[in-house]
């Protein structure tokens, strides 16, 4: 199962999260149908242009807790020393790509990013407990 992982700035518009989407599977040569799930970090899953992009996809949102962002931070690509500041892992796309595709996730696309968003790919065996958000 491939997850889609978004990590953004706080009011990020949904113009500017579905381009990076747009941008993130155009480079993977996937299509919106063959993601199965976005994921955020729990505090960022509440951004209206998050909520608005999942449901424009037609995708459950997902909520990953910190701690299991951390767990798979050692498998992140991309390293931001602010995000690790700010979240304590190296990048919120990639961790919640990771955590939410589930058991022995890679991924298959590193981070991209316009000015307000971030976009990361992972592919997994299974989608985690997280529970879909509100």
């Amino acid at each position: 199962m491939i997850a889609l992982g978004i990590g953004c700035r706080r009011a990020a518009s949904v113009a500017d999260i579905e381009a990076v989407i747009a941008h993130a599977l155009s480079l993977a040569r996937l299509a919106p149908a063959d993601v199965a799930v976005l994921a955020t970090a729990a505090d960022k899953v509440s951004e209206p242009g998050v909520i608005c992009a999942a449901q424009r996809l037609g995708r459950p949102l997902v909520a990953i807790a910190s701690a299991d962002m951390a767990a798979v931070a050692d498998r992140a690509i991309t390293r931001s020393d602010r995000v690790r500041r700010l979240k304590g892992v190296p990048s919120v796309a990639e961790t919640a790509a990771l955590a939410a595709a589930g058991a022995n996730a890679r991924l298959i696309l590193a981070r991209v990013a316009n000015a307000a968003a971030t976009c990361a790919l992972a592919e997994g065996e299974a989608v985690t407990d997280a529970e879909p958000a509100p």
